[in-house]
């Protein structure tokens, strides 16, 4: 049972200082897409800590469980961990923790069938308002114009994504700014950003009062954003894709004195045009190797017992 209280405490502790580190950190604005891997990576320690408790905690109230877990583990690796000794709060804990396992798959899977809902409900919105050519297939074509007064662009995700842009863009962009955010909705349907979105709303959702789960959607659907940036910057440089943003945006009412829903845009901007410089290939290299320690931190907690009992 002492495994598993460390578990809990580890992954305790990781959920509430992880996002108070990452918070402080300047460098996420620069390099978003090693953000991003970094913030996987500590979610994920911190669901592999609970999912190991669980699983110690119900080895050390349950015989039935404790047979299976340590079925083809010699004598002296079940002796290293106690689970003899049993106690009063194991099952307690066994079965607290699976019900948030249960729950987070139940918020996850609503959230999926939500996003999938949503998206048949665009695609018939965008079928009337731009109807099929004859001998066209729904979803064949990977790039729609649509007939609107407000300049938009924005991807629908799915097996076949498609990019759709209004013809008010069409006229506001110019050259290769209209190329840019092509490029920067791309970015998102090619790293697959809608996963990112669906699991963090699950997590944030399911446990509103977790510091880390809500953090992560916030910087989720910020990191997103920055990452498709630099994905079109790359392609047709900051400036451009800077004043496309403007130029989709300036009638929004975003780069007014009050803040509104998308006060994020002008952020972007500033960013964009401020051209901080990336990372050194090493730091990015130290960065992403650490984050991939994260969730092995929790399986050495895990196996240290059994490992001192074979060496």
């Amino acid at each position: 049972m002492m495994v598993s209280a460390a578990l809990l405490l580890l992954g305790a502790l990781a959920a509430i200082v992880a996002p108070r580190l990452l918070a402080r950190a300047e460098w996420p604005e620069r390099e978003p897409v090693v953000a991003l891997w970094v913030w996987q990576c500590v979610v994920a320690a911190v669901l592999l800590c609970f999912a190991l408790s669980m699983t110690f905690s119900a080895a050390a109230a349950w015989m039935a469980v404790r047979g299976r877990v340590f079925a083809p583990a010699p004598h002296r690796v079940i002796e290293a961990y106690a689970l003899g000794a049993g106690s009063p709060w194991a099952a307690g804990t066994a079965l607290v923790l699976l019900g948030g396992a249960v729950w987070t798959a139940a918020m996850l899977t609503r959230e999926v069938w939500r996003a999938r809902a949503r998206r048949r409900t665009r695609r018939a919105e965008l079928l009337v308002r731009a109807p099929l050519m004859p001998g066209e297939v729904p979803g064949s074509e990977p790039l729609v114009v649509l007939e609107a007064p407000r300049p938009d662009a924005w991807w629908l995700s799915g097996t076949r994504p498609q990019l759709v842009i209004t013809t008010a863009a069409l006229h506001r962009l110019k050259g290769r700014q209209l190329d840019a955010v092509l490029a920067h909705e791309a970015g998102h349907a090619a790293a697959r950003h809608d996963w990112l979105l669906y699991c963090a709303s699950a997590l944030a959702s399911g446990f509103p009062q977790v510091p880390v789960f809500a953090a992560f959607q916030a910087e989720m659907h910020r990191l997103v954003e920055l990452a498709a940036d630099d994905v079109a910057s790359r392609r047709f440089g900051r400036l451009t894709i800077a004043l496309a943003l403007v130029g989709l945006n300036e009638d929004s009412g975003v780069f007014g004195p009050c803040p509104t829903p998308q006060a994020h845009i002008p952020q972007r901007v500033r960013r964009l045009l401020s051209g901080a410089p990336r990372l050194t290939a090493a730091r990015r290299l130290r960065l992403t190797a650490a984050a991939a320690l994260a969730p092995v931190v929790p399986l050495l907690v895990a196996l240290g017992p059994g490992l001192s009992a074979l060496a």
